[in-house]
């Protein structure tokens, strides 16, 4: 949700960019990266990640779905003082823990239902309960007159927004890069040199959908972690992906049922996940310091702070700063130095 925030209230709320012009700033954030994702700029960045911060993003990661599947069962809530506390405990939490040991049974018998048995058991007994309100009509009809197409693509083109097409671009870049590479590493998804397979296909396909983003009305279209769910049932072509766009066309006409599913029937799945994926810690490094505060720093500022891209981002930053600092500067690759001064640069743009 990081480019969406950023996209809302750092440049229509808090710089006063007029919607349509920022639509246009999406579009040509998108077609730049696709120039990226279409060159070896792109392999240059994804390779310079070092092994460890890969895994420490994979594992990082898993907290993150973890985090967000405890809070949306209610297991876990906000505290003013403490930051979070333990939830209520509530029927729906209940009904959550019960999708989870659903879905536990389903993994371990090897059924690629697991996780739908575990969406739908939990939503059917919500029904049933009267904790989730069936929807007045099922069926809803599609608005597209209202941002479909009303980019601003000259407006977009003024000075004074290239900061924030340059942010839009690099934070894109990055958390695609940091996604594909944190949820490959953790599914196996690798060639034999290590790296993500068909990264520059879906780095090209990602950044076509953040170029249609601003086409279609709405912030950037990005890989999200959650895709690792459809990895770990067992879907690894990119067949997986067309079919889940196929099965996602009927959402337009049946958005009120698909909005009847509560958030805590979904929050087992990512749990689930988020144990899977946690699973790649056993191959981090620790034996050196310089190797195991930029994987550790990865690992838990991915969920504190709720982006993938801070926790790389971080992560280049220490592991450039500590390995000099360690005389081990020439066991990196130069390429990562420009990463960790991107990263500083695009930290510092953050917040200007």
């Amino acid at each position: 949700m990081g480019l969406n925030a950023f996209f809302a209230y750092s440049i229509v709320i808090g710089s006063g960019v007029p919607w349509p012009a920022a639509l246009g700033i999406m579009f040509w954030a998108g077609a730049l990266f696709l120039v990226v994702s279409v060159t070896p700029l792109r392999q240059r960045i994804a390779m310079a990640i070092p092994p460890n911060l890969r895994t420490a993003a994979a594992a990082g990661i898993g907290i993150f779905l973890t985090f967000i599947g405890l809070r949306n069962a209610g297991l876990v809530a906000a505290h003013p003082v403490t930051l979070v506390q333990l939830g209520p405990l509530d029927r729906k939490t209940v009904l959550s823990m019960l999708g989870l040991l659903i879905i536990a049974v389903g993994l371990r018998r090897k059924s690629p239902f697991a996780f739908l048995a575990g969406i739908f058991s939990v939503t059917v007994a919500g029904w049933a309960l009267g904790l989730v309100r069936l929807p007045e009509h099922w069926v809803s009809r599609p608005d597209f007159s209202s941002v479909f197409l009303k980019l601003d693509l000259r407006g977009a083109l003024d000075p004074r927004l290239f900061g924030a097409v340059a942010a839009i671009l690099l934070t894109d870049l990055f958390d695609s890069i940091s996604t594909f590479v944190g949820v490959s590493q953790a599914c196996g998804l690798l060639d034999e040199k290590g790296e993500p397979k068909n990264l520059r296909e879906g780095l090209i396909v990602d950044a076509l959908a953040t170029l249609g983003a601003g086409l279609a009305g709405t912030s950037s279209g990005t890989a999200y972690i959650e895709s690792a769910a459809g990895i770990e049932a067992g879907g690894t072509t990119g067949l997986t992906s067309v079919f889940t766009g196929l099965f996602f066309l009927p959402c337009f006409f049946i958005g009120p049922l698909a909005a009847a599913v509560p958030p805590w029937a979904t929050a087992p799945v990512l749990i689930a996940v988020g144990a899977l994926l946690f699973r790649s810690v056993t191959r981090l490094d620790l034996e050196h310091f310089e190797d195991a505060l930029p994987a550790f720093l990865t690992l838990v500022l991915i969920p504190l702070t709720f982006s993938i891209t801070q926790g790389i981002l971080w992560g280049f930053i220490a592991q450039a700063a500590l390995y000099l600092a360690a005389g081990r500067g020439r066991e990196l690759k130069p390429s990562l130095y420009v990463l960790a001064a991107v990263s500083v640069g695009l930290l510092v743009l953050e917040r200007w």
